[in-house]
Parts: C-alpha cells; sequence; structure tokens
C-alpha cells in the first residue's frame, strides 16, 4: 500500500468508527433531556436571528428540529445529527439523520436545520414512513450572519420548507437533500 491509500484507509475506518458509535439509540433521561435542551436553543436561536421564522412556525403542521448536524469527508463523506419533531409545541417523536457520500471532498463543518411541515399530509407521510429522506419535494433556504429571510411564493406553496443555519467548520457547502431521517424512539 502507498502512504496515500494507507491515510485514507485509516481515515475511511476513522469516519467508520465515528459514524458507528453516533448511532447508539438508547433511550435514557439524559438523552432525551439534552435533545430536549439543544430543540429548545436551536428554536430560539433560529427565532432570535431570523425573526421571520416565527410566521413560517405559525404556519406549519410541525417541525423537525434537528440542533446539530455534522458532516465529515475525505473522498467519502457522511453526516449525523439527532433532533425532534414538535407539534403544537410538543415533543412527539425523536429522530436521526444520516447521509453519506462520495466525492471531491475533505474537510468538516456543523450547522443546524429545521424542516417545516406546511401540510397535514406532508406531516402525516413524514410519521408514516419507515426512514424519510428529504429530496426534490423540500424547499430550503440557507441562512447566514445578517441574512434576512424571504418568504417567496415557492417557500409558500412548499410542502415542507427547510431552513438551515448556524454553519461553521471548514468544509464547503451543507445540504438536506439526500439526507435520510428514521425514528429513534417514541416519546
Amino acid at each position: 500500500m502507498t502512504n496515500f491509500s494507507r491515510r485514507a484507509f485509516a481515515l475511511s475506518g476513522l469516519a467508520g468508527a465515528f459514524f458507528l458509535g453516533a448511532c447508539d439509540n438508547r433511550r435514557t433521561n439524559s438523552s432525551v433531556d439534552r435533545i430536549e435542551g439543544r430543540v429548545d436553543a436551536t428554536l430560539a436561536q433560529m427565532y432570535a436571528e431570523f425573526p421571520r421564522t416565527r410566521a413560517i412556525a405559525a404556519r406549519s403542521s410541525g417541525m423537525l428540529v434537528m440542533p446539530l448536524i455534522t458532516e465529515a469527508g475525505f473522498g467519502f463523506g457522511g453526516g449525523f445529527g439527532r433532533g425532534a419533531l414538535r407539534i403544537g409545541g410538543s415533543t412527539v417523536d425523536y429522530f436521526t439523520a444520516t447521509k453519506a457520500n462520495f466525492g471531491i471532498q475533505i474537510g468538516a463543518n456543523q450547522y443546524a436545520h429545521v424542516l417545516f411541515f406546511m401540510t397535514e399530509d406532508s406531516l402525516r407521510d413524514f410519521r408514516e414512513s419507515d426512514g424519510w429522506a428529504a429530496g426534490a419535494d423540500v424547499d430550503a433556504t440557507f441562512l447566514g450572519d445578517g441574512e434576512s429571510l424571504s418568504t417567496n411564493t415557492a417557500t409558500a406553496m412548499s410542502p415542507v420548507v427547510g431552513i438551515v443555519f448556524g454553519q461553521a467548520g471548514i468544509r464547503l457547502g451543507a445540504t438536506i437533500e439526500g439526507t435520510k431521517y428514521s425514528r429513534m424512539f417514541e416519546s
């Protein structure tokens, strides 16, 4: 093996160990409390930095709040996070988000995102699915420091609206397309 292929193999193994370790889905009071605390903090940050999201939240049938998605990649890449589905301000389910990809990439980043289910049908489809993948039916908006959110006609008519914010890291890009959401356990 050359040095490069050994490094690539070692990094792939480390990445795999990281993602397997992150997939512990046992329900404990501390894990639920940690997720709830992060969800509350994420919503408070979103509403403070982007006040127009309050109107979207008020019109939505439910919100999936993912406080921290961590992505890393070196050739192969992936991401993982945990969050909660809230309906009427109360948590009804807990979910994980996972993604994997391959391509020219190096680095890591973290971000938060919230999916607003704008119709009862989109919320029902999400809740009844056995692992839901974000795709073309999600109208995603990426918000950075000082940016304002505009609710255009497409956003107002989309069944699912995704808001991505709080990005940090040295990897270019943050996406929710291709992310698979799976139920952790029911509250």
